[in-house]
């Protein structure tokens, strides 16, 4: 499910990942080297004055710990060394002694060296690191005085080292020094790129780090404050002005860059989008000098921003063009997290429209044994990302090769083994993908229970974390498990009430997709026997609201999930008042949008509708947009078994319905010859597919190839019917549970007068309420009419009391031409409920309605015969 029906919304946040950091491989460039390394290189020059003065730098104040800043650090003891307070007293007392003459270049140096720490220790900075050093850097404030270099290199080395990384739960002073620093450097940077004339020193490496920088920070978990929005508006002017100087590694940065800020809320302004375009092109032009690590950024940043909205231009679609051949021939090199970036791109880009065309294929081809070849190296990250990419390629029409398949089977242990490494997007993600594989046909083993067990705990231990996408697949997902049958334990029941209680919270801010897909899960755990809790049912009254609310913008895929979960969940015995409203106003949607919906949205639809029979108005069924959908279906050569199978029933029904009521079915009937054509040779061992088909051969008047097995249960309501007809007419020949023509068994027959006796209970009914016949009930009817029986239908409701019995029984014997007895009172022999239906051979018109007297009214509400008074005649 995604936003489609789910899916990954970009990388996760793991500070210890410098994949994408534009310093993370080694540089050829002599220029970027003396660049990187310049500010922090040990000098044993004279000491230097500030250009237009006589005064001198002092360096005695730091002088006991300059000699660390110089070299090479990677240990505890250096750590300790670099956040000696008589280090930061020192850049004060320079930044205090010359104020606005000072160009900050010495805070650059300290910067630096904290990220030397943290490159030569292979990691970020640790929470306790991170506390000491912030606490240190109350006083560490950038000034507009500062030079371009100063400010690139202290926003960059502090970024790359993990300083402002938000830790959770953050320390209060942490996060206002943080915020406070992260100030200063923005309003100097935004001063420095806006000062007149243009600012000659804003060069390609410079821009290529600061929007590499800027965008870390916001995806490690920092707050786009306006400050920060200011700046990257600042330097974008500069990017297409600089756009002739960038190399291979700069382009694939700033792509890296521009994508991630928008994944964090970045608005597509113009200068952003003049940004992206003039980069696209010089992919183009520098393609054959990219790394594998670039090759991987750039596929994956073009995903995110088609992803976010992006249009696939010509542009864009040149560039990822001319990237995948370098994919296949550069397979080799790739990292683990390359290959899982790659083939999330791959996955997104499809999802989002892409053809797969042979290049496409290749690539995936070439990537996937190397998935298998790589298990061991892949990060919690990589994981969730490669088994999402699975699954969604899958979901888009992948074949399900072995390779593909050993991939899947050689990461689901890695679910396992690092169980409590997943953060909440990787638990949605995780199970997400495994039940839309589940759903595409893969086997639901030992090691796909195993991990979908692993995970399930981890649901309620990350619920505090979960956005509303990953609620909404992970209830898509546990319900489409379920559906395949994994077992309902505990855990998944947890999980399952943990995700519904934020349902209810966060239910102002569902999108319609997302309405769609919970309501779709809702009603498929509620059919697999899920317990309606209270919680349950506030959230279906939560969602029901809502459908009304955003009725026209829903999908067509969305309108048919949406009318699909509500037949279902009626079926099962929910309905509340707001069904009526939201299918209602779902169904007229249908016809505005009826080009647009596929044949497997059809066949929901077409079930869907035949389900809640009497509910849907007869001018839907009959309209001309009904059948230009159901023609779609008998012609589509794609549709399942299944498929075929439940629009031949769903087909049956509506030819009932108009049937029953005197209309025209010509066109149905057509249709589900078609359908029969194709479905009676089916071999299956379903007993519920046995009875469509024999069904629908009864319906045609054809001969029936299968003999449905049909199991009989005589209610207590039957029985005592066919007890008091028995004694009224002790001659009578009565027969129950009776199956005619291979169609399911009736009632009570009356074989001598081909009459058929129906008991409806509540079910027959949609919401119980013994008035609006379900379309299964509908075509029970219509089929024994059909084969030449009078059907009499009798509520359950009706049999409470030998009194309300007696109105039948007089009915019965007027038909079977016996003369009813007289009983005093002449409106006896006429008094029907209001809720009955006597369906007659001819037209199968309702009897007329009668009025109930005071007493019967109180019957009927009770179920408890009432007290009457007594008069001459009784």
């Amino acid at each position: 499910m995604d936003r489609s029906s789910a899916g990954i919304s970009g990388q996760y946040t793991r500070s210890g990942n410098d994949y994408n950091r534009p310093d993370g491989q080694a540089t050829s460039s002599s220029r970027r080297a003396q660049y990187r390394h310049g500010p922090v290189r040990q000098r044993n020059n004279p000491p230097r004055t500030i250009p237009g003065r006589n005064e001198f730098y002092n360096y005695s104040a730091a002088c006991s710990s300059h000699y660390l800043l110089c070299r090479s650090v990677n240990n505890a003891r250096d750590f300790n060394a670099l956040i000696k307070q008589e280090i930061m007293d020192g850049l004060v007392s320079k930044s205090n002694r010359f104020g606005h003459r000072y160009d900050g270049r010495h805070h650059g140096q300290y910067a630096s060296s904290i990220k030397k720490y943290t490159l030569a220790a292979k990691r970020p900075l640790n929470r306790a690191e991170q506390n000491h050093l912030v606490r240190l850097l109350q006083n560490f404030t950038a000034t507009r005085s500062w030079n371009w270099r100063s400010l690139t290199t202290t926003l960059h080395s502090f970024t790359s080292a993990g300083v402002f990384t938000p830790h959770k739960p953050i320390d209060e002073r942490v996060k206002h020094t943080q915020a406070a620093l992260l100030s200063t450097l923005f309003d100097a940077i935004i001063f420095k790129c806006n000062q007149k004339p243009e600012a000659s020193y804003v060069g390609a490496q410079e821009i290529a780090n600061l929007l590499w920088a800027m965008a870390k920070l916001v995806d490690s978990g920092q707050e786009r404050t306006p400050g920060l929005n200011a700046a990257v508006a600042a330097l974008l002017p500069h990017m297409n002005a600089q756009k002739d100087q960038f190399i291979p590694q700069h382009i694939a940065n700033l792509l890296w860059a521009m994508a991630k800020l928008v994944d964090n809320g970045q608005k597509q302004t113009p200068e952003l989008n003049e940004a992206v375009a003039t980069l696209l092109p010089l992919v183009n032009v520098q393609k054959a000098h990219f790394k594998p690590q670039e090759i991987a950024n750039l596929l994956w940043a073009m995903a995110k921003l088609v992803d976010n909205g992006q249009e696939q231009t010509p542009v864009l679609n040149r560039a990822e063009a001319a990237l995948l051949p370098y994919v296949s021939a550069k397979k080799a090199n790739f990292k683990p997290q390359g290959i899982a970036n790659l083939l999330w791109a791959m996955a997104k880009l499809v999802d989002n429209g892409q053809k797969r065309t042979p290049e496409f294929n290749e690539v995936v081809a070439a990537l996937l044994p190397h998935v298998s070849a790589q298990t061991a190296n892949f990060k919690p990250q990589g994981i969730a990302n490669l088994l999402w990419a699975m699954a969604k390629l899958v979901d888009n029409g992948q074949e399900q090769t072995p390779e593909l398949n050993k991939a899947v089977v050689a990461l689901l242990p890695l679910v396992n083994a690092q169980k409590d490494q997943f953060n909440a997007r990787g638990i949605a993600n995780l199970l997400w993908a495994m039940a839309k594989l589940v759903d595409k046909g893969l086997e639901l083993t030992l090691q796909l229970k195993e991990a979908v067990a692993t995970l399930l705990p981890f649901v309620n231990a990350q619920k505090a974390n979960f956005t509303l996408q990953e609620i909404t697949n992970l209830l898509w997902a546990t319900a489409k498990l379920v559906d395949k049958e994994l077992e309902r334990t505990p855990q998944l029941k947890e999980a399952v009430a943990t995700l519904l209680s934020f349902v209810n919270a966060q239910k102002g801010n569902f999108k319609p997709q997302e309405i769609a897909n919970l309501l779709w899960a809702m009603a498929k755990l509620v059919d697999k026997g899920l317990e309606r809790t209270p919680q349950l049912k506030e959230a279906l009254a939560t969602l029901l609201s809502f459908v009304n609310a955003q009725k026209g913008n829903f999908k067509p895929q969305e309108i048919a999930n949406l009318v699909w979960a509500m037949a279902k969940l009626v079926d099962n015995g929910e309905w509340t008042s707001e069904f009526n409203e939201a299918v209602a106003a779902l169904l007229r949607h249908v016809n505005t949008q009826k080009a647009d919906f596929k044949p497997q949205e059809i066949v929901n639809l077409l079930w869907a509708t035949a389900k809640l029979g009497e509910f849907v108005e007869l001018n839907v069924v009959t309209s001309m947009m009904f059948e230009s959908l159901v023609y779609r279906i008998s012609e589509d050569p794609q549709l399942s078994q299944q498929d075929l199978l439940v629009s031949l029933w769903g087909m049956m029904v509506c030819c009932a319905r108009l049937s029953l009521d005197s209309c025209n079915n010509n066109w149905f009937e057509k249709h589900m010859d078609d359908l029969f054509t194709r479905v009676q040779n089916i071999s299956s061992e379903n007993e519920e597919d046995q009875r469509i088909i024999a069904m629908a051969a009864s319906w045609l008047g054809r001969a029936c190839p299968v003999v449905p097995h049909y199991q009989t249960i005589r209610s207590k309501r039957q029985s005592d019917f066919h007890d008091q007809l028995q004694s009224n007419f002790p001659s009578l020949q009565i027969e129950e549970e009776k199956s005619l023509n291979s169609l399911p068994p009736v009632d009570l027959l009356l074989p001598d007068h081909n009459m058929v006796i129906e008991i409806q209970g509540p079910s027959h009914y949609v919401g119980g309420d013994f008035k609006t016949r379900k379309g299964s009930t509908l075509l029970k009817i219509a089929l024994l009419q059909k084969a030449g029986f009078e059907v009499i239908e009798i509520p359950v409701n009706r049999l409470l009391s030998q009194d309300l019995m007696k109105p039948y029984i007089d009915q019965i014997k007027a038909r079977i031409g016996i003369p009813p007895q007289g009983h005093g009172s002449v409106s006896l022999k006429r008094r029907w409920a209001e809720d009955s239906y006597v369906t007659a051979d001819k037209g199968g018109q309702p009897s007329d309605h009668c009025y109930l007297t005071a007493e019967e009214h109180s019957e009927e509400q009770t179920g408890k015969p009432a007290k009457r008074k007594k008069t001459n005649s009784q």
